[in-house]
């Protein structure tokens, strides 16, 4: 019986799909009005893109990225102008509960695994959402407001850290005491150091030393390398941002 009572539901849908319904009682959102729907949620995903773009001019940013926000957001809004279309039936229950499945499934990652990134990603669905249902006004108010808050943010430089997390690989000679040895350089250019990894190398005749720093913005890194390299008997220092490291040492305890 379900299965029958289904298959005259979805037979009546795709009947409707053909049929003259222009005198039927139905307050269906008209062709113009899908267009300007869809359309300007296109124009505020690429707005939102050129946001991006401007936002990481310094960081950089990959081209896939920036094309996925209109994307996204005009795939968004064509859904729920859908769902609205199906509102008066129970297939638009259905597909209502489908788009929610759908959301929870999608996930995004970008090659810094920058938590703004994902802020993007749902700044261009919520566009998407609102110009869907419609207010087309409101979403281009929204906009403007998120937009000039995060160019403001970028350009003032907002909340960011006094300290910059880095990993730091030293490399010793096998008769060289490493306890305590770097001690006096780490105080003056970092706030915290954590020796994380010692590894025999080159048969055991050198010993690496992964250590964990968080080196002050100020501190002059050259300067802070050649100290380094003073005590080690001139062999190679590595200094690399914390996030693009290769995970050899434990994040918990950071």
């Amino acid at each position: 019986m379900l299965n029958l009572t289904a298959a005259f539901a979805a037979t009546n849908l795709f009947n409707r799909i053909f049929d003259d319904q222009s005198a039927a009682n139905l307050d269906f959102p008209s062709v113009g009005q899908v267009l300007a729907c869809v359309l300007s949620a296109l124009v505020l995903g690429v707005l939102i893109g050129l946001v991006y773009m401007f936002t990481h001019r310094k960081t950089g940013y990959s081209q896939s990225y920036v094309l996925a926000m209109p994307m996204l957001s005009g795939l968004v809004a064509t859904i729920i102008v859908m769902m609205c279309l199906l509102a008066n039936s129970t297939i638009g229950i259905t597909a209502s509960i489908s788009l929610t499945g759908a959301f929870s499934l999608v996930r995004f990652r970008s090659a810094p695994g920058d938590p703004r990134d994902i802020a993007y990603i749902f700044f261009a669905m919520v566009m998407g959402t609102t110009c869907g249902i419609g207010f087309i006004g409101y979403a281009c108010l929204i906009f403007l407001i998120l937009a000039a808050v995060l160019i403001l943010f970028n350009l003032i430089n907002f909340a960011a850290p006094k300290t910059q997390d880095m990993t730091l690989k030293v490399t010793i000679p096998e008769n060289l005491n490493y306890n305590g040895l770097f001690d006096q350089v780490f105080e003056k250019y970092t706030t915290s150091f954590v020796l994380r990894r010692v590894k025999t190398t080159d048969f055991g005749t050198l010993f690496d030393l992964i250590y964990s720093v968080r080196v002050k913005t100020d501190a002059d890194q050259k300067k802070f390398i050649d100290e380094i390299r003073a005590l080690n008997g001139n062999l190679n220092v590595t200094l690399v941002l914390y996030k693009y490291d290769d995970q050899i040492y434990d994040v918990k305890q950071k």
